[in-house]
């Protein structure tokens, strides 16, 4: 009989009460459908036997490519690309009083905008550092 009638004469709620109590897999069921299932993938579609070659078990192996992603760590500015031969470098800290402080570098590669950014990070450091110092003098 299917589940749904045998669950209810036996007064379960749901048939997978009755499924998880009577149903049961011993370990020659699963040898069974491991050898059905090994058949299958080792048949062709017109049934016959199909031999694997050493090139088939190896899968092609994928060409890595490391991906940029699109944020920057923080404190570390940003750069865009404005047109085919300019990049904009922007850092924006907020300064000794918690004011956003911004400032932009132009460049026309991205290897030389990043060189400047890098400048233009240390030097708004350094600024920074100054205002606390007078603000903690003061």
């Amino acid at each position: 009989m299917d589940i749904k009638t045998l669950s209810t004469i036996l007064g379960h709620v749901s048939s997978k009460t009755t499924l998880d109590i009577y149903l049961h897999s011993t370990e020659e069921m699963k040898k069974e459908a491991a050898e059905k299932i090994n058949a299958r993938f080792n048949k062709d579609t017109d049934g016959n036997e199909e031999t694997i070659t050493e090139e088939q078990e190896k899968p092609p192996q994928a060409k890595f490519e490391p991906k940029k992603g699109k944020m920057r760590k923080p404190g570390t500015g940003c750069i865009s690309k404005i047109n085919d031969h300019l990049y904009e470098g922007r850092y924006s800290p907020k300064d000794a009083y918690g004011k956003r402080m911004a400032r932009n570098i132009y460049a026309p590669t991205r290897e030389e905008c990043e060189e400047k950014l890098a400048i233009l990070i240390k030097e708004m450091k350094a600024e920074i550092a100054e205002q606390k110092a007078k603000l903690k003098n003061a």
